[in-house]
């Protein structure tokens, strides 16, 4: 095996979830070329794992809401790029029409994807030439791992290693006057993932007594105005500038102790290690949640909001004098 494509084209916490997989085949096959087949969007994400030999990205979300000249001939020149070497196998672990285009104009005469059942869209089946089935007793991340280890035929080796490398920004991006930096998340792609403000304005007050410099992200207008409402009500909280995504990445990275609910940044948090704790209100904590006793804990049903005093016990939790965990040979990172 010398070459090997990836694809996982969207969104960023399944694109940062899905980067141990680059360690496993770089153990399970000593020598070869990884790469990474990803939305422009996320094509950052990539970057950052210094085991992806190439990212192949496009600008596919941003073509099909503006249909721009630029944007197409963009793809076209990644086709090209595509193209330009041969692969041994493609693996898709996404399974939409788009990731199914990619792998099918690649060179490569084995492609594997899911099963017709298992696809976001049965008609990417078109592009495979071998199928496989993702395990039923492992969560999302987990199980994208188990996936392509199966289908490849190596055993897993030991636990998830993102192999993430924030690059470091030129000067710190918050000042946090020596405190500990605590970062909120309540942002989320959809309404119905948010916590309530007045529970981020209690979780602000107490990480504050806790001795926390507080900050809180956001990405658009909206999210801007969530996150006034919470910090004007909590002495010692920032609103935090407007961020890039590798400035948020850097953020994360001098951070010690992240919060926020089932969004992409708090997935980077647990990937980099960080002390975390991830609220699932509109999405599944058991499928999509991180657990590390220690240091990443997911609360939350699903079907309805988390009460403060749920969450305050997961912080209790991550912030416990323990540092390692018996029998097992992990340690919780250090804040």
């Amino acid at each position: 095996m010398k070459r090997i494509l990836i694809v996982k084209v969207t969104s960023m916490g399944d694109v940062i979830q899905a980067q141990p997989i680059v360690s496993d085949l770089k153990r399970a096959f000593p020598g070869v070329e990884v790469d990474w087949a990803v939305d422009e969007s996320f094509a950052e994400i990539a970057r950052w794992n210094p085991g992806i030999d190439r990212v192949l990205c496009a600008p596919l979300r941003r073509f099909k809401k503006a249909r721009r000249w630029e944007d197409f001939r963009a793809i076209a020149q990644s086709i090209a790029e595509l193209r330009a070497k041969p692969y041994d196998v493609v693996v898709d672990i996404h399974g939409v029409y788009k990731s199914a285009i990619i792998a099918f104009l690649s060179r490569s005469r084995r492609r594997l994807g899911y099963r017709s059942q298992d696809l976001g869209e049965r008609g990417a089946a078109f592009a495979y030439t071998g199928r496989f089935a993702p395990p039923r007793d492992r969560n999302a991340w987990n199980g994208m791992r188990e996936t392509v280890s199966t289908a490849l035929g190596y055993p897993l080796d030991g636990p998830a290693d993102y192999n993430l490398r924030i690059p470091a920004p030129a000067r710190p991006i918050v000042d946090t006057g020596g405190r500990p930096l605590a970062l909120l998340f309540h942002a989320a792609s959809k309404d119905d993932k948010k916590w309530p403000t007045a529970h981020w304005v209690e979780i602000a007050r107490d990480l504050v007594r806790r001795g926390f410099y507080v900050a809180v992200p956001w990405g658009s207008a909206a999210e801007r105005s969530e996150g006034l409402a919470i910090v004007s009500q909590v002495e010692g909280a920032e609103l935090l500038p407007q961020l890039s995504v590798t400035e948020i990445a850097q953020t994360i990275a001098a951070s010690d102790f992240v919060i926020g609910v089932d969004t992409g940044f708090v997935h980077l948090a647990h990937a980099l290690e960080k002390r975390t704790v991830m609220i699932f209100i509109a999405t599944s904590r058991e499928t999509f949640g991180n657990n590390v006793p220690f240091r990443s804990v997911s609360i939350g049903d699903g079907n309805s909001v988390p009460p403060v005093a749920e969450a305050l016990a997961a912080i209790d939790h991550v912030h416990s004098d323990a540092r390692a965990l018996d029998g097992h040979g992990e340690s919780a990172a250090a804040a």
